[in-house]
């Protein structure tokens, strides 16, 4: 059963299903919220989800871990790892075809408790990494209106804390809310945003949809709708025209103020590497509202990342390259690629070049790529072992190479000049038609039932 459809759905509902299901690990000593925190988690990432339940310095506890492990993801959703990524290429598809808008409430459990003094020290926000320029709002989802539409806009930004009322953020080269900034900052005014911390899954999700499966005159929460089977509701808030998400744990009402530039980093990112510290935007928090029994989210760079991230973009990369290349069968941001980076390209050949078309239609539906690897049906796309073989045993340096200079890329990565660098891509599939030499050796199946031997 899906977790999702569930009313009331929410992030304390997951905690209890993780819970419920004996994958949950609770921390019961305080914890400092610097550097421990995260040390605690770096040393079980990948496996079970962490609830620290005391936080030194806040009242709230801390939670992380929910996307490092997609068999836990897709518990939540009701189904396999395998089938996760095609349920959400089929929700955004879907919600192409008919949007649903979310629904506006003025109370909810996001707003149970609104602050007097919005003040963000009395949040357990976790400075992560050793040379972090602070704490960090890392899992986050940013809500905009369009200056000119009103459109909804969402997304997932770093934000450091630089005060009680104050932070520093992040927006990247080419994406929606950066767009939306520049236009109202040309106009001399602050473009209002929610800053929503402890989203649910299909919000996270929806949130991280590429620019080329969302445009920017869509509302992108609709894809959490569709997830949802019903309205995402979103909640008036209390000082900017800007909604945040009604079953959230906490919501930082702000404005991301014109020409104005503060020092924001380092920051360990995608990469493994930090990002440098630089003047990059600021935003004034004008209020905080929050559940009652909040619980605050964070992401710890890596797995985490690489999961969500990846698994978003497979999805909605496979449905944008199979509608101009029919042979693609799967599409793998695999781990290695840090989410961005680095996509695998799964294709039934019907003749000679359509892989060739396959991996540039990658790179379009995805500009962050930098490495796009084609293979072959018979190939386990999500085995690297075996993605190694075929790139070992089919891939021809001489003809298989597609080389990409001076393309646009993400800005994130040291290997590209403010975001402009090489791509590269493999085609690691057989001769067409494949000739027997290539024809892969399989054993004979048997029955490890029928002769009582053990299963691991």
């Amino acid at each position: 059963m899906s977790l999702i459809k569930t009313s009331g759905f929410d992030l304390n509902m997951c905690i209890d299903y993780l819970r419920d299901h004996n994958e949950l690990l609770t921390v019961k000593r305080k914890v400092d919220p610097k550097f421990e925190a995260a040390g605690i988690a770096s040393r079980y990432e990948g496996k079970k989800p962490i609830l620290f339940e005391k936080i030194k310095g806040s009242t709230f506890p801390l939670f992380t871990g929910l996307y490092w492990n997609r068999q836990t993801l897709a518990g939540i959703f009701g189904t396999t790892p395998y089938e996760l990524s095609g349920l959400i290429r089929d929700a955004v598809i879907q919600w192409h075809r008919e949007p649903v808008e979310p629904e506006v409430t003025n109370s909810a459990p996001a707003n149970e408790v609104v602050m007097s003094e919005p003040d963000l020290n009395l949040l357990p926000v976790p400075t992560h990494f050793a040379e972090d320029g602070g704490p960090y709002f890392l899992s986050p989802v940013v809500i905009a209106r369009d200056p000119d539409t009103g459109i909804h806009n969402a997304s997932v930004n770093r934000l450091m804390v630089t005060g009680p009322r104050r932070l520093t953020m992040l927006m990247d080269m080419g994406r929606h809310l950066r767009d939306y900034y520049e236009r109202a900052e040309a106009r001399g005014e602050a473009l209002e945003i929610t800053i929503n911390n402890g989203v649910d899954p299909t919000v996270h999700i929806a949130s991280l949809v590429p620019a080329a499966a969302a445009p920017m005159h869509k509302n992108e929460l609709g894809i959490a709708s569709q997830l949802l089977g019903r309205p995402l509701e979103l909640l008036r808030s209390q000082t900017v025209e800007v909604e945040g998400v009604a079953n959230c744990q906490f919501i930082i009402e702000g404005k991301i103020l014109p020409y104005m530039r503060e020092a924001e980093g380092p920051c360990a990112e995608v990469t493994g590497y930090y990002a440098e510290r630089a003047d990059r935007y600021v935003v004034e928090v004008t209020a905080i509202t929050h559940r009652q029994n909040a619980v605050f989210h964070t992401i710890l760079p890596g797995k985490e990342v690489y999961n969500s991230v990846g698994l978003i973009g497979e999805a909605n990369v496979c449905a944008l390259v199979q509608s101009q290349v029919p042979e693609v069968r799967n599409v793998h941001f695999p781990y290695g690629g840090c989410g961005f980076y680095q996509a695998v390209v799964q294709i039934d050949k019907k003749g000679e070049g359509s892989q060739k078309n396959a991996i540039l239609a990658t790179f379009a539906a995805f500009p962050s790529l930098r490495i796009v690897i084609a293979i072959d049906s018979d190939v386990d796309i999500y085995n690297p072992e075996d993605v190694m073989w075929a790139i070992s045993t089919r891939f021809d340096p001489e003809r298989g190479i597609i080389t990409i200079k001076d393309a646009r890329s993400h800005e994130l990565n040291p290997m590209t000049k403010n975001g402009v660098g090489t791509k590269i891509g493999l085609d690691a599939t057989a001769p067409y038609p494949k000739p027997y030499s290539f024809k892969r050796a399989k054993p004979v199946p048997v029955s490890l039932e029928k002769l009582r031997l053990p299963i691991f």
